[in-house]
């Protein structure tokens, strides 16, 4: 009798915190920078900072909930164990899975937009032709599709290395940006408001590295290390290039750029566009097999937990990944990159996010409260529940 086959534990640390931070950094700075601008002005940095307090606690939930339950199903999983309740999880990880393809239909519009320096084709079709060859990569192999989005990530934090420099070189003054206090006015803190909520989905990753767990060599302790690491240096890098950004150009102007450190990097080093643009063009790619891939192992953990059918659990002996559960989500990418315009997608995954994040925090409280045993990880009790007053908060300074 065959074994039947299943995901193969091959990525340690070094790949998880390189995988987190490409697919972090690629959503966020290169695609969204100008869109926060345009809401906070100068104050985008404080849009980011605000988004990693929110961010930072809800990492830590996660990182006790995933040594609870280490299964790729993550969110689903989590609140399955917490509530007992099928329909809930189900709804969770229906959500995961949508905010994974809104937001890679959201960075493959960002790709496109950025390559328009190089070929002048429709932005939706060589948005298209981009989810389709990075949906047959993350068919290829996990360890492919990791390795694939390392290298990347590499490149992508050169590119924001160059523009640190660049901005050293020119003497721009930084601290203006950093330091400035916004006026106690309804309509600067309603700005900068929506920008944190915008800036939130610049940190979008870290909760994929917890569905790669079942693929990941000692996944209980690595996955809370590689999110905490990747928080850390994503939100130092956040602050620092949105600062440089408001204060080398415009931030009118950096709004209505489709490829604003493009602009950003031609004001400050003289230079034509094109290399931050190829640069930011892999960064976005980064996002998108990183997001699809993460989706796909939700679609499979939800499988084996019997919430959707088995033939989405099923994988294949060769590349030892999900072949269906992939071929469904590069079809729900494209159908979203082709109908719904990038910043009302961003706004969309930053809302579904925070209300699963919201869910998560809940769901950590009512394990406590239960008094179900842990193992690991053990944070304090007013973690959480920061994490679901601030997730709450953002969701309803958004709506209101």
């Amino acid at each position: 009798m065959n074994d039947v086959p299943t995901l193969r534990r091959r990525l340690g640390l070094p790949l998880l915190v390189l995988y987190g931070t490409g697919v972090t950094v690629g959503a966020g700075i290169y695609v969204l920078v100008g869109t926060v601008a345009g809401h906070a002005g100068k104050h985008a940095p404080l849009a980011f900072v605000i988004a990693a307090i929110v961010m930072g606690l809800t990492v830590a939930s996660y990182a006790e909930l995933c040594n609870r339950f280490p299964v790729a199903a993550g969110e689903a999983a989590y609140v399955k164990g917490a509530f007992g309740s099928r329909i809930l999880s189900t709804l969770v990880g229906i959500t995961m899975i949508g905010t994974a393809a809104i937001a890679s239909a959201t960075v493959a519009l960002g790709a496109a937009g950025y390559s328009a320096v190089f070929i002048d084709l429709p932005r939706p079709l060589v948005a298209c032709a981009i989810v389709i060859v990075l949906g047959a990569i993350s068919a290829w192999g996990v360890l492919e599709s990791v390795l694939l989005a390392s290298v990347f990530t590499l490149i992508e934090l050169g590119g924001l290395i160059a523009i640190i420099v660049a901005a050293a070189g020119a003497g721009t003054p930084v601290g203006e940006s950093l330091l400035a206090v916004p006026p106690l006015t309804l309509s600067v803190w309603t700005g900068i408001g929506f920008a944190s909520l915008l800036a939130f989905f610049a940190f979008i990753g870290f909760e994929d590295l917890t569905n790669m767990i079942e693929e990941t060599h000692e996944g209980e302790h690595a996955i809370p290390i590689a999110m905490a690491l990747t928080l850390i240096l994503t939100s130092l890098l956040y602050v620092l290039i949105a600062a440089i950004a408001v204060t080398a150009v415009p931030p009118e102007h950096l709004a209505a750029s489709s490829a604003p450190l493009s602009l950003v990097f031609q004001e400050l080093a003289g230079a034509g566009p094109a290399l931050i643009a190829a640069i930011a063009i892999v960064a976005t790619l980064n996002t998108i097999i990183a997001e699809m891939t993460m989706a796909t192992r939700v679609v499979y953990g939800m499988a084996k937990l019997g919430d959707f059918p088995g033939v989405l659990g099923r994988v294949s002996a060769t590349t030892a990944t999900p072949l269906l559960a992939t071929a469904g989500i590069v079809v729900i990418v494209l159908g979203l990159t082709l109908l719904a315009p990038m910043e009302r997608l961003a706004e969309a995954t930053s809302l579904s996010t925070l209300s699963v994040f919201a869910l998560i925090n809940l769901a950590l409280l009512k394990l406590r409260w239960t008094g179900a045993p842990s193992k690991g990880i053990r944070i304090p009790t007013w973690v959480p529940v920061l994490g679901l007053l601030t997730s709450l908060g953002m969701i309803a300074g958004a709506v209101l």
